[in-house]
């Protein structure tokens, strides 16, 4: 499906097959002699299918082509290896850059040291080994080297006219950036809005409070003059600052969540996942599918670090394990 949004801006829905996301949003803008994507999809073919028969409609030439990715999570940027010409700039932000590279040269490392923490905090180790091998990092990433272009908060990059302002918004991922267009009031917002579903908040190696950060950042990008939010999946956001609201109850709600489970126990970030309100079909924590029980435990880690960090939660560990009580 292609959707144009205004003259020149157009929303292609690429598909992500056996994802609970159902489609990723790509957009492409035409720029007179030159063109933008925003975000390709996994790497794989029924994406790459779609991809290239979008490219064919729009008459894009990607001898002509830029591209621009939100952050690192491989529906958005799984293609941009296959997409990239030796013409292209590849628009990146230097955190993620550099957890790539990071991940590139030394893969195993990176993924023991995260499973390290999942089994510090109740995860069992077969199971964190099933989860991660099942995960799309593994599957659908990029197949070969990327020179990125770095972009840092406050650049603008121009096309057409279209002139993007990028809007550092970490919390979903490390170096999550997205696109302002001030004169259209067009926000691109990746996976940092979201209207059907809400971003995954997860724990990560890279950033002390994810929470924290990402809640700052809806902030931030409640202070745009915005009319459009051009997201990273499902339907498009009319009232940003609604869903704002929106988003800030669900996590306000998800915190409480967590300190009515720790109301007189003592229990690790496994113990308490099970007492979240999640929206999936499983009907017990013991049956969600691996990948999404990673997703899940690791967004509980995040609300348990962001009530740590001020002072509502209690962390012991004995024995190297993390036991969580309220302070």
């Amino acid at each position: 499906m292609i959707e144009e949004i205004i003259p020149n801006l157009y929303r292609a829905e690429i598909p992500l097959p056996k994802s609970p996301l159902k489609w990723l949003n790509s957009y492409i803008v035409k720029g007179g002699d030159r063109f933008l994507i925003i975000d390709t999809g996994f790497n794989r073919e029924e994406c790459l299918n779609e991809m290239n028969a979008t490219v064919q409609k729009l008459g894009v030439d990607l001898n002509k082509t830029d591209i621009f990715v939100t952050h690192l999570h491989v529906d958005h940027m799984g293609l941009t290896g296959t997409l990239a010409q030796d013409s292209s700039k590849v628009y990146f932000n230097a955190p993620e850059a550099k957890q790539i590279n990071a991940q590139r040269e030394n893969w195993t490392d990176y993924w023991q040291k995260l499973m390290d923490v999942y089994v510090a905090n109740g995860f069992p180790a077969d199971t964190v080994r099933n989860s991660m091998e099942s995960h799309p990092a593994h599957k659908y990433g990029l197949k070969r080297k990327v020179d990125f272009t770095i972009v840092k908060d406050g650049d603008v990059i121009d096309i057409g006219d279209f002139h993007f302002k990028c809007v550092s918004t970490s919390g979903h991922s490390p170096g999550h950036t997205s696109l302002y267009e001030p004169n259209k009031k067009i926000l691109v917002a990746g996976d940092h809005i979201l209207f059907d579903i809400t971003p995954n908040i997860a724990y990560w190696l890279e950033m002390g409070d994810s929470l924290g950060e990402y809640l700052a950042n809806l902030d931030k990008v409640d202070a745009l003059d915005v009319n459009l939010v051009l997201t990273g999946h499902r339907r498009l956001v009319h009232d940003l600052h609604g869903r704002v609201r929106e988003l800030k109850e669900h996590h306000r709600a998800r915190l409480d969540e967590v300190l009515a489970a720790l109301d007189g126990r003592d229990l690790n970030a496994l113990q308490i996942a099970p007492h979240i309100k999640w929206d999936i079909t499983a009907r017990t924590w013991e049956e969600f599918p691996p990948p999404q029980k990673w997703f899940a435990f690791g967004e509980t880690m995040a609300h348990v670090i962001y009530l740590e960090k001020r002072g509502k939660v209690r962390r012991n560990s004995p024995n190297g394990k993390a036991v969580y009580s309220l302070a």
